[in-house]
């Protein structure tokens, strides 16, 4: 088999490398990727995620037998529709499905009518309108930008005037549209499902770290790290999810015509009245999928052929183990990221690869998110001590990272 992934980030390369590892892969293609994607099998192709029609050329060209769609301005952009329309295989969903992540107000309003938890919440097209509601609620309160925003268009705001400056933040761009919800006390977990034709195939759940800094303080990101799985939330939390929230979301797009394929991200929280939905996604997370495919045992590419091909899936995972991996960032990330400052030697570290460019044999940083380092093992405490032992030996200057990734597992 020859497979396509589209995207250029570490969720993408941890996508590539699973597919690689198939004794039935012989070649994988990463448009655009990045150079740290240096591994055997891989090649990385100079052509934009949002190029859809390029990417379907290329898929033709070199007969791609399965594509995989990485991010969700390529699925909001519509590839999938590009290459169904070409009778090209690829997994995720169509643009009308992809809504799903691509404006939280639809989320929501799918949410609302069947019956699937979540946040009380109101959408608000006018900033004086908005800011009335807020000053009404109180503080804490959540303020979310409607569309896409890289996972970083969410403000948990503990006192009012932060709300009051994120709403005007949104509403300073174009076309601008806030939701504002409820504040949700619990334990937060991510649920990644793979779905074809109201067919459900969840995966081990894991736990990001969205805040910028140690004890979640700071601003959100789109991921400072992550493990898989989560020791502490038990299977039936999981089972609620799946039949109170997957399950009736996917059935709602099918009744809206709307039907969804491909990975159904499912960001929850565990609140003294149950499982809630904070979002969904439509695609793979970034930084989870990194530790959660590192789970998964079974051939990854038969898996999602099967899928798409109405076959039942061997998806098989290792439950005696877990995968911890920290994110390593630009200084200043996610607000303006300062300078670019070369890579250490990272050949001693399970690394997946996003901002990086590389200038003469050496990997410097881009900006943003850098890397994101990995472990597995069979004790959480010894993991983290395994991971930070090693990236607290590596001179990591002009970048930075959470110390406390996993804490609450431990």
């Amino acid at each position: 088999m020859r497979v396509l992934v589209v995207g250029s980030g570490g969720r993408e390369h941890a996508i590539a490398r699973k597919f690689a590892q198939s004794e039935k892969v012989d070649k994988v293609f990463i448009c655009p990727g990045n150079v740290g994607m240096t591994e055997e099998k891989l090649k990385t192709v100079a052509i934009s995620e949002l190029d859809s029609q390029s990417l379907a050329g290329f898929a033709k060209k070199e007969e791609i037998d399965l594509t995989f769609v990485g991010p969700e301005t390529a699925l909001m952009n519509g590839i999938v529709d590009v290459f169904l329309e070409e009778g090209l295989r690829i997994f995720g969903p169509r643009a009308d499905a992809a809504q799903i992540e691509g404006s939280k107000s639809f989320a929501k309003s799918i949410m609302k009518k069947y019956g699937v938890p979540t946040a009380d919440y109101e959408s608000f097209l006018d900033l004086e309108e908005a800011l009335n509601y807020v000053e009404k609620k109180g503080a804490p309160i959540v303020i979310k930008a409607d569309g896409l925003a890289a996972g970083k268009g969410v403000t948990v705001a503990m006192d009012l005037e932060t709300a009051r400056e994120a709403l005007r933040d949104i509403f300073q761009m174009t076309e601008a549209k806030a939701v504002v919800e409820e504040y949700l006390e619990g334990e937060e977990f991510s649920l990644f499902s793979l779905v074809h034709k109201g067919k459900i195939y969840p995966l081990p759940i894991a736990q990001d770290h969205k805040r910028a800094f140690d004890g979640d303080q700071g601003p959100n990101t789109g991921g400072m790290g992550a493990y898989a799985p989560v020791p502490h939330i038990p299977e039936s939390i999981v089972q609620e999810a799946l039949e109170r929230i997957v399950e009736p979301t996917i059935a709602g797009l099918r009744a809206e015509n709307k039907s969804f394929t491909g990975v159904l991200y499912a960001g929850l929280i565990w609140t003294a009245q149950g499982v809630k939905t904070i979002e969904f996604n439509a695609r793979f997370g970034d930084p989870e999928t990194q530790v959660v495919l590192e789970t998964i045992r079974s051939d990854f590419a038969e898996n999602i052929i099967d899928i798409l091909e109405g076959r039942e899936p061997q998806l098989m995972w290792n439950t005696d183990e877990i995968t911890l991996g920290v994110v390593v960032a630009n200084q200043g990330y996610p607000n303006t990221s300062t300078g670019s400052v070369a890579l250490p030697d990272l050949s001693g570290l399970n690394c997946f690869y996003a901002g990086v460019v590389e200038r003469n044999g050496q990997l410097f940083s881009s900006g943003g998110r850098v890397y994101m380092a990995t472990e597995t093992g069979t004790d959480i405490r010894s993991v983290q001590k395994a991971l930070y032992t090693k990236l607290d030996s590596l001179d990591n200057e002009g970048m930075f990272y959470r110390t406390d990734i996993g804490n609450k597992g431990v």
